[in-house]
């Protein structure tokens, strides 16, 4: 059995008041947070309603550190479909967060020497406060792709052709996606104090019921949230859930 907290709501607007809720008391608990943030079409709402709660002054973001989870590689710079782009225009820049608390992967000179440089770093500033998590058609989380293991470190991935197809919606066509990435290690995302996951629509079905019920294994990087220490919550709509039983 799952130690997994399981909020299913009903709709996308219940998602994003629920996870705003979640990642506000979080931030306000603890206001110099380090925060990872996924992209994608699932957190956007959030991010927004965050925004919002921040204008209004019901929370202050300004304090916490932003970490980039995943980033193509072989983009030019300042490229808008890069992800660093993509979470500054949705949560970087809403959430009021300085360039000087946001902290990004390494992308060029000897990537396993950077990236294995960026864990020494997070481990030395203690880790992870807060992770907010997407979920993978495959089963991935940030970019750690099937096989990933729970200690998998901070590295260059190859992207898998379901990824490829699942991101060509940003791109244009599967072929313009970039192969590789750096993603954020699976040690970190586990170890961080709080996660929280968001999944909706009817295609994470099978997927989020597979990682959250069925076998804990590296063909299924989601699943290791079944073991983590962490404090973890995933929000999951209807469509992405099935019928109440």
């Amino acid at each position: 059995m799952t130690g997994v907290r399981i909020r299913v709501v009903e709709d996308a607007d219940q998602l994003t008041q629920t996870g705003a809720d979640l990642i506000a008391e979080a931030i306000t608990t603890t206001p110099t947070a380090s925060v990872v943030a996924a992209t994608g079409r699932s957190p956007m709402g959030l991010y927004a309603e965050l925004a919002v709660r921040r204008r209004s002054g019901l929370v202050d973001t300004t304090g916490i550190t932003a970490f980039l989870l995943d980033e193509y590689l072989g983009l030019v710079q300042n490229d808008p479909r890069s992800l660093f782009g993509w979470l500054r225009r949705s949560f970087i820049e809403p959430l009021g967060v300085a360039g000087d608390r946001v902290v990004r992967l390494p992308l060029d000179g000897d990537l396993r020497e950077a990236c294995a440089a960026f864990d020494r770093a997070l481990v030395a500033r203690g880790g992870l406060d807060l992770a907010i998590l997407g979920l993978g058609t495959n089963g991935h989380i940030g970019f750690n792709e099937p096989p990933s293991t729970r200690e998998a470190p901070t590295r260059v991935v190859t992207l898998s052709p379901a990824t490829l197809q699942a991101n060509s919606r940003y791109w244009g066509d599967a072929a313009d996606v970039p192969t590789e990435a750096v993603t954020m290690g699976m040690g970190h995302l586990l170890s961080a104090r709080a996660i929280v996951m968001v999944v909706c629509g009817e295609s994470k079905r099978a997927i989020v019921h597979r990682a959250l019920e069925g076998p804990v294994e590296a063909a299924l990087p989601a699943s290791f949230l079944q073991e983590a220490d962490s404090d973890v919550t995933v929000i999951v709509d209807r469509a992405a859930w099935g019928a109440a039983k």
